[in-house]
């Protein structure tokens, strides 16, 4: 069984990995079949990372993401000094709209939401911060991949499309032309593609030299929803980010990446 994670820190890492949103909590038995370990070596390691503070046992002898984990995480340049340098345009965002408010950077293929703030009478979302998802679907994805380097794109648009709903765009060639079409008008609109009550409008976020490093979006009801018209908002919301994480004096928080053309 533990043939197929051959060093230490594959195992830990593995071990980590366990975690979902779905399965927050594990036994140690559980922990070792889900990193595909025997429950000795599940022991040993499990036993270091208690020890570190990486996890925490409760009194149902359950495992649990410890704090410690959490310190180290939150000093990632793209999480903990992203939000801080956004928030305050993001609440800003939530107090002119009261809507759902989301900010997310791209991850390889795959978009991490960093804040979301959300008022008790906005849409349902399934935004969870930390949380994944697809980039074809949601505005902020569209935004992000409209501006990801050629190479993430096509093999994007290579990949099946998964669909979330009846009106999630899975065609390559439609998907190629929507962002076209955001690059085009600076905005990204999501309409019914994750749940079919809800409209996203994003605009990418752009660093000092132009470079799209993160993308804001405001998810509304889809009854009444106007993209036109809350456009605006969302790129003036995206602009004060930028300038903010960019701005000669503060610090830059992000990697760079060439723009797609």
């Amino acid at each position: 069984m533990d043939g197929e994670v051959r060093t230490v820190t594959g195992k830990v890492l593995a071990l980590l990995g366990a975690f979902t949103p779905e399965c927050p909590e594990l036994t140690l038995s559980e922990l070792a079949r889900r990193a595909g370990l025997s429950l000795a070596t599940a022991h040993r390691r499990v036993a270091e990372l208690v020890a570190w503070g990486a996890l925490e046992r409760g009194a149902d002898g359950r495992y649990r993401v410890g704090l410690r984990l959490w310190e180290v995480a939150s000093l990632a340049p793209r999480g903990l000094a992203l939000r801080e340098a956004a928030m305050p345009f993001l609440e800003d965002l939530y107090e002119v709209t009261h809507e759902n408010v989301q900010l997310a950077v791209r991850e390889g293929l795959e978009l991490v939401f960093v804040e979301r703030i959300s008022g008790r009478k906005a849409v349902p979302v399934w935004t969870r911060v930390g949380g994944r998802f697809a980039l074809h679907a949601t505005g902020v994805g569209l935004a992000l991949l409209a501006h990801a380097p050629a190479e993430v794109q096509e093999e994007v648009l290579a990949a099946p499309l998964q669909a979330y709903t009846p009106k999630t765009v899975t065609s390559p060639a439609r998907l190629r032309e929507m962002l076209a079409a955001v690059r085009q008008t600076g905005y990204a609109v999501s309409d019914g593609q994750v749940t079919t009550d809800a409209v996203s409008v994003a605009a990418p976020v752009r660093d000092g030299s132009g470079v799209v490093v993160a993308a804001v979006s405001l998810v509304v009801h889809a009854d009444g929803a106007q993209p036109a018209a809350l456009a605006p908002l969302v790129q003036a919301a995206a602009r004060g980010i930028g300038r903010a994480c960019g701005s000669p004096g503060g610090a830059r928080v992000f990697p760079r990446e060439p723009i797609a053309r």
